[in-house]
């Protein structure tokens, strides 16, 4: 059994017993394991319903271990998931019946336990006292089978910019109780924190963030999906971006174009990883290379403009960086990484050092990027019009 718990310190409220609900996600079969874009998909589908999860779980088709996992389950009021592979889920619906002590019954041409509360192709929802658990079948290739989870719990996601953790939680606690919700803050990187937000039956979650814009209204951004939310914003001013990317080698092209729309707004990215296209694309002195280095403030500022040059675009953001494991020089270490972005009547620059493995340097950068194209223009982007 594999076992990865993203949210193990949720804390716990006592005045609205649904704060307290956990959700739990488990897979059964190797080919979850393995096929991690298939495992991707389900887990963006299932957070898309049930907003998060608390853990995620995984079995072989043959570990003897399951059963008393998915007995536990039973005693613990929460919601799960299985996401069983074509082998397993027969298997599942017999494990649930011997649990709950009932039989099974043939129905949608599953066999899933008499005391089902909904079922459609491929997937059933079973509750047994004060846990409710979802089977679905899910196969390569094919599109997820329908949730058919309907969560109490409402919830929210906001970004909030420019502001300590501490600050913040002191500052949005006072509105958090006079509209009866909770939230818990990320640091997605530093300056952008994101507020992850649950109410119960009396609260009222769009009061609260509308309270939260009108006191910090050029630092919050009431939306859950941050690439979808650039897209609308730049598609209703009719703007247009580009990207110049060398260590993030598509990254920030890849976080855009996952989203719907992208091409009404998007011109493009260069990957331009050599010093060679640098120039001979982007148009940078190779002097800056000289004197300079590729990682620097210098060659970035060029790779904007250069980037906003060949491409008409409103924005541009360019990234060099040492992701490492290599890389390194004596005055450049490895997580040096230097981003500029650019408007048509400005522009900023930043030299960062992050910590981690070369993903996560990149994932990093990529993120710090979008963080500063959002706040060099506050009118489009925190400014609703």
């Amino acid at each position: 059994m594999l076992y990865y718990n993203p949210l193990s310190s949720i804390a716990k409220l006592v005045k609205h017993k649904e704060y307290a609900l956990k959700k739990h996600l488990i897979f059964v079969g190797s080919t979850f394991i393995f096929n991690t874009p298939l495992q991707a998909y389900i887990v963006r589908q299932i957070k898309e319903k049930l907003d998060h999860l608390d853990s995620i779980t995984y079995f072989q088709e043959s570990d003897n271990s399951l059963f008393l996992h998915l007995e536990q389950r039973f005693s613990k009021e929460c919601m799960t998931v299985i996401v069983a592979s074509k082998s397993s889920f027969p298997v599942i619906g017999k494990l649930l019946s011997t649990i709950t002590a009932d039989n099974q019954i043939l129905k949608e041409q599953m066999l899933i336990p008499s005391r089902t509360t909904l079922f459609e192709h491929n997937s059933y929802l079973l509750k047994h006292e004060h846990t409710a658990i979802n089977v679905i079948l899910a196969s390569e290739g094919e599109a997820l089978p329908n949730i058919l989870f309907d969560d109490d719990v409402r919830s929210a996601v906001i970004q909030l910019f420019n502001e300590e953790k501490e600050n913040a939680r002191a500052m949005l606690e006072p509105l958090a109780q006079t509209y009866e919700v909770r939230f818990d803050l990320t640091e997605i990187v530093s300056g952008w924190l994101q507020l992850r937000i649950q109410s119960g039956r009396y609260g009222n979650i769009a009061q609260f963030i509308a309270s939260c814009k009108q006191l910090l209204p050029s630092q919050i951004i009431p939306a859950s999906n941050i690439a979808a939310y650039i897209i609308e914003r730049l598609q209703h001013n009719q703007k247009k971006i580009t990207f110049a990317e060398s260590c993030t080698g598509g990254l920030l092209a890849a976080f855009l174009t996952r989203e719907s729309g992208a091409s009404a707004v998007f011109e493009g990215s260069l990957v331009t990883y050599s010093n060679t296209l640098k120039s001979n694309w982007l148009a940078v002195d190779d002097a800056k290379f000289e004197e300079f280095g590729a990682v620097s403030p210098a060659v970035v500022e060029e790779m904007t403009e250069g980037a906003i040059n060949v491409s008409y675009a409103d924005y541009a953001i360019a990234v060099s960086g040492i992701a490492g494991p290599g890389g390194a020089t004596e005055t450049k270490k490895v997580g040096t990484v230097c981003i500029n972005v650019r408007s048509k009547t400005e522009h900023r620059t930043e030299e960062l050092h992050f910590c981690g493995d070369r993903n996560y340097v990149q994932e990093q950068s990529t993120l710090y990027a979008v963080k500063m194209l959002l706040l060099l223009d506050k009118k489009t982007f925190f400014e609703k019009s």
